[in-house]
């Protein structure tokens, strides 16, 4: 269900910090239908993450509200995640890497000063390899990222900007402002504006 008149009032303030963040140009935000069932109120957004045209990585953000209060949650707001990406096949066995990607979802939140409790989720490592008819392209590995977290205030704003941040480290984006080594062209040309 989506924000109407008959929405109570934090959850329209928390679509609408929603709705006015920007993220970075990388990243296209597109609002979706929320799941029916899991709160009596919800809003959704789906993002699709490029580098240099080409789709990387992609994600979900459901925002939940129990005006009743809900026991998990530890409040009557819930925001709830689910991000892929495709990994480097070199990165998909490191042990290290569900520990790093939390820390992608961890950092960005206090990066942008989103506070929350009751934080919890599953990072997930898969590798697949093709056989028979299906032969053909290398194997490929994937990460998913299901998070989800209580905001402990109703402006969602700095979430919506810590998500983002996560969808970034996710996806491979250098920070705001770097440029990547591999573009040799645009570094040159930088360099020649100092």
């Amino acid at each position: 269900m989506g924000p109407t008149s008959a929405a109570p009032e934090a959850f329209t303030r928390a679509v609408a910090g929603l709705r006015a963040a920007a993220p970075r140009e990388e990243i296209l935000l597109e609002e979706i239908t929320a799941p029916q069932r899991l709160a009596p109120f919800g809003f959704a957004l789906s993002a699709t993450v490029l580098r240099e045209g080409e789709e990387v990585a992609s994600g979900r953000l459901i925002l939940l509200h129990d005006p009743a209060g809900h026991d998990a949650w530890q409040g009557n707001l819930r925001l709830v995640t689910l991000i892929t990406a495709e990994l480097e096949s070199d990165m998909a066995g490191d042990p290290l890497l569900p520990a790093v990607a939390w820390t992608w979802l961890t950092d960005g939140l206090d990066l942008h000063a989103a506070e929350y409790t009751a934080i919890g989720g599953t990072i997930t490592q898969t590798t697949s390899t093709r056989f028979g008819e299906l032969a053909g392209p290398a194997p490929t590995a994937d990460l998913e990222i299901r998070a989800s977290w209580t905001p402990t205030s109703d402006d969602l704003g700095a979430h919506l900007q810590g998500w983002c941040a996560m969808l970034s480290s996710t996806a491979g984006l250098p920070p705001p402002g770097v440029t990547a080594l591999g573009n040799r062209q645009h570094t040159a040309a930088n360099q020649g504006r100092r």
